[in-house]
């Protein structure tokens, strides 16, 4: 297990639910954390909850579904001149249930993927460059396995796309210190798993934490599952 005191990590969608819980993960292990919202007050309840951990903290925002406020997001961290060590892809978005499965709208197709999957290439494109300069990085995508819902497809086949970008950009990182693997939380009790879920959000821990532990030679462009984790 490598030592992450001192370490820089942006998290995306750290407001609430995962992205709050691996915000604190990373706080218990020493990291600085960067929190990320849509809004810039959006973070302030889990800025609260980092008080008690004596590491630095920062806050940007941006809605990862407007390109725009994307580039800016990234401006935002940047002008922090702090070097990002840890990129956390956590943000999401799942549109309406559709029980009419051919009524999935352009919408829900291009919003969905704007958050999931170009979004989260912007911030690799972003930050993993000078992760490789800097000789160390841990990069995680939030992925997820679910299955048989046609009812949710623009969201199960982002995710798919998750699986695929992460795999290819682990090629050409292959032989720096930089890893990149992708994530499946579990169904969890939070906004987008809602009130049915099996596990509360809390059993998110330690296992979201297994893919930046990783050591420089380690898994690459690999599948890991929180619950796997779970004790």
């Amino acid at each position: 297990m490598i030592d992450l005191k001192g370490k820089n990590a942006l998290i995306t969608g750290s407001s609430r639910g995962i992205g709050q819980q691996i915000a604190i993960g990373l706080a218990q292990h020493g990291c600085n954390i960067i929190l990320h919202g849509r809004t810039q007050k959006s973070t302030e309840e889990t800025l609260k909850i980092l008080e008690e951990y004596d590491v630095k903290k920062y806050q940007v925002f941006g809605d990862l579904a407007d390109e725009d406020q994307t580039t800016d997001l990234i401006d935002q961290v940047k002008a922090l001149n702090i070097p990002v060590d840890i990129l956390y892809n956590n943000a999401g978005i799942m549109r309406p249930y559709r029980h009419d499965i051919w009524s999935h709208t352009t919408e829900d197709w291009l919003e969905t993927y704007k958050v999931n999957v170009v979004a989260m290439y912007k911030l690799c494109s972003a930050f993993i460059p000078s992760m490789i300069n800097n000789n160390f990085g841990r990069v995680v995508n939030t992925t997820s396995r679910i299955m048989d819902q046609p009812q949710l497809a623009p969201y199960g086949a982002s995710k798919w796309a998750v699986d695929k970008l992460t795999q290819d950009i682990a090629v050409a990182l292959k032989d720096t210190a930089v890893r990149i693997n992708y994530l499946d939380p579990g169904w969890l009790k939070t906004d987008l798993g809602g009130e049915n879920a099996e596990n509360p959000v809390e059993a998110v821990l330690p296992g979201a934490l297994a893919p930046v532990l990783v050591e420089d030679d380690a898994p690459n462009g690999q599948f890991f599952s929180a619950m796997d984790y779970k004790s």
